[in-house]
């Protein structure tokens, strides 16, 4: 037996037919607002989730190339020292007197790179020693002889962890400092994750009173610049990789930080933000003209961010960290000249002045115009 449709069946029928059109026709506001929230946040939220794991996968194994040269075979001789890191952590350093036979005319603390050793200083330093400075150099901990944390493992990004332990240096060479009745003040000297360090350190303490950083750059831009450089890769749909505001940059930088100090175990401080607030320093910025890992408008922005005095040389066709192996000669001058204008405890000024890096040659970007 069929059911005969009536008339009232048919109204009914319609009504339900037409009640979801309704709906949408009497609360089009309500289903515009949730449409907007789900292109606006919702996508935008996903995106950023999968790309806050390839930003994870790119900290965890990029590593950069280390600088290689024939200075590397032949190590400098100093007095072995332990100390501790800010935190407790027992560290290895060495203490490197002056070569030049004269009274010291300052100390120069050295902060190797990553995956490297203390005794990398003496591909970067033995000019400094021939002019009469002394140096301090120490292994991060996870390098050379030094301890590490069982539950840290160092990476290419400086931390928190890297700060303790360049606090513990200078706390030790100023106590050594001290008992030699000499002034407690000093230079830092870093090289690439090392020279991160040097300025975040000499941001926070007034006795650092030259700064010298080779390939330093700012961990959450540099992280900014491989994705972008890596994103066609990674995301299938072209719009997604070729018209993100600079908003969702930031906002990956900020989960990306967050996500990788849980994950690790640390903090990563921003360079940017400690040039910010760093009162007048001199700073001499060293970046090799093809550095493909770190390209050059990493110390660029830097540079900009960072108070005067300041100058930045880019050292020409040279890559990460290959500044002082294509131009020894042009290094060590670039370097000596600073110290002593800066640093030197003695020397008369006029000395000082003929060596400084702004008086040098003019066909090298080292003044603000040639940045």
């Amino acid at each position: 037996m069929t059911n005969a449709l009536t008339p009232t069946s048919i109204a009914i029928d319609g009504l339900l037919a037409a009640a979801p059109l309704d709906l949408l026709v009497h609360n089009w506001a309500l289903v515009a607002i949730v449409s907007t929230v789900i292109v606006l946040v919702v996508v935008p939220y996903f995106v950023l989730r999968k790309y806050v794991r390839i930003a994870l996968n790119i900290m965890r194994s990029t590593k950069p190339p280390l600088a290689r040269g024939p200075l590397d075979y032949v190590r400098l001789d100093g007095e072995p020292v332990q100390f501790n890191a800010s935190d407790g952590l027992a560290l290895n350093g060495m203490l490197i007197r002056n070569e030049s036979g004269a009274p010291p005319r300052g100390m120069i603390v050295f902060a190797h790179e990553f995956c490297s050793d203390m005794h990398s200083c003496a591909r970067y330093c033995r000019p400094l020693l021939s002019a009469g400075y002394d140096v301090f150099t120490f292994d991060f901990r996870g390098h050379g002889q030094s301890e590490c944390d069982p539950d840290y493992t160092p990476r290419q990004w400086v931390t928190d962890h890297d700060l303790n332990d360049l606090r513990g240096a200078i706390a030790y060479v100023r106590g050594w400092l001290r008992a030699q009745n000499r002034s407690e003040d000093i230079g830092l000297f870093g090289i690439s994750r090392g020279a991160c360090a040097a300025l975040l350190i000499a941001a926070e303490d007034e006795g650092v009173r030259a700064i010298v950083v080779d390939g330093a750059f700012c961990t959450d831009c540099t992280i900014e610049y491989l994705m972008k450089r890596w994103a066609y890769i990674f995301a299938r749909i072209r719009v997604l990789y070729e018209n993100h505001h600079p908003l969702f940059w930031r906002a990956l930088r900020w989960m990306m930080i967050r996500r990788a100090s849980r994950e690790f175990g640390c903090t990563f401080p921003s360079v940017r933000k400690a040039l910010l607030r760093m009162p007048p320093r001199p700073i001499l910025f060293i970046h090799g003209e093809r550095d493909s890992y770190l390209p050059v408008e990493q110390s660029r922005l830097l540079y900009a961010l960072a108070p005067q005095p300041k100058t930045l040389w880019v050292a020409p066709d040279a890559r990460h960290n290959q500044a002082v192996v294509l131009h020894p000669e042009r290094y060590a001058e670039l370097t000596v000249g600073f110290f002593e204008r800066h640093l030197s405890a003695i020397g008369d000024a006029s000395d000082a002045a003929a060596t400084r890096p702004d008086a040098a040659a003019r066909d090298e970007p080292l003044t603000p115009a040639g940045v």
